[in-house]
């Protein structure tokens, strides 16, 4: 028997059970794998996630760092899990734009995972080290237009947040620029302060701690409105870059055939952890918040993350470029 065929039978099984599969669920640890590197936003994340929701599960949550690849190896992991419900996935916007970038994977980066709930929207900044001979983003600008050929843009690889906003931003100024791939953006960050990398464009929650600090140097946010954390730094729009705008929104996720009662428990869980007020302090000091409840549903995530795979799709295949 293959092992298709034994998800499946084993997904029927324990869907057959019903209720009291989610009565006894869950029994154990579970395991968020996290894609990417740790010390990456991604990472701060699941981590503020885990203690909470293991509070209201009753059992303890670990992170596991599974990095590389853009995503797709840790992701790969868990869609090839027991579908049991002890093995989730939080992941980033990768997830819309991976079914556009990667034309061959040993997985369905849509079919492979059923959907627990939206955790938060996260702004970027566009960060520069803190010796970068711009102190504005028109004078950042004119530095990248100028030096283009000898400056380097990190990212945590192609699909992560910080590649997808690189290609906004290069676009936005027409000026490619050196990109250096690292395995998630929390080693890209001890680069960028150490001042071997000039540019990278990040989640607020790795980099507001460190422009705070002064140890970084900040240019704008790429949304809308500013935001409290970072109240004196200036959105793209107001800086003279409207064209420049990109928020990084994390979701949880479950292996496909997960029993349907234990996704909704591991939901009900997310949506109590995302109101504890801890949480909440922690994720405002770090520059985002958490979604409305309404939204951190199996139905509501679907949908918004379908929609989204929609939005990037064109914008990827107009750059034409692939992971693979």
């Amino acid at each position: 028997m293959n092992r298709l065929a034994r998800r499946a039978l084993l997904a029927l099984s324990m869907l057959a059970a019903g209720p009291a599969v989610a009565q006894q669920f869950p029994s154990r640890t579970l395991t968020i794998i996290v894609p990417f590197a740790a010390g990456g936003p991604t990472d701060t994340v699941s981590r503020l996630v885990a203690e909470t929701m293991g509070r209201e599960l009753g059992q303890t949550v670990v992170v596991e760092n599974a990095g590389g690849a853009g995503g797709t190896i840790g992701s790969q992991r868990v869609a090839q899990a027991r579908p049991d419900g002890y093995t989730l996935l939080l992941h980033h916007i990768g997830m819309a734009t991976t079914p556009s970038l990667y034309r061959r994977l040993g997985y369905d980066p849509v079919g492979a995972f059923e959907p627990v709930g939206l955790v938060t929207e996260v702004p970027m900044t566009l960060v520069a080290k803190k010796d970068f001979p711009a102190t504005t983003l028109q004078e950042a600008i004119t530095v990248i237009r100028r030096d283009r050929e000898n400056l380097n843009y990190a990212n945590a690889g192609i699909g992560a947040a910080s590649h997808l906003c690189g290609l906004l931003l290069m676009k936005a100024v027409d000026a490619p620029m050196t990109t250096v791939p690292f395995r998630g953006t929390g080693p890209a960050m001890q680069e960028i302060l150490a001042g071997r990398i000039d540019l990278m464009c990040d989640q607020t929650t790795n980099t507001t701690e460190q422009i705070n600090a002064g140890a970084l140097r900040v240019f704008s946010v790429t949304t809308e409105s500013r935001i409290p954390a970072l109240p004196n730094v200036p959105t793209s729009a107001e800086a003279g870059l409207p064209a420049f705008q990109v928020s990084v929104w994390h979701g949880l996720y479950a292996p496909k055939g997960t029993p349907a009662p234990v996704v909704q428990r591991l939901s009900q869980a997310l949506q109590v952890a995302l109101r504890d007020e801890k949480l909440v302090a922690r994720f405002a000091e770090l520059g985002t918040t958490p979604v409305a409840q309404e939204r951190a549903t199996p139905e509501a995530h679907r949908a918004f993350w379908q929609a989204d795979i929609a939005k990037w799709r064109p914008i990827i295949q107009a750059a034409g470029q692939y992971a693979d």
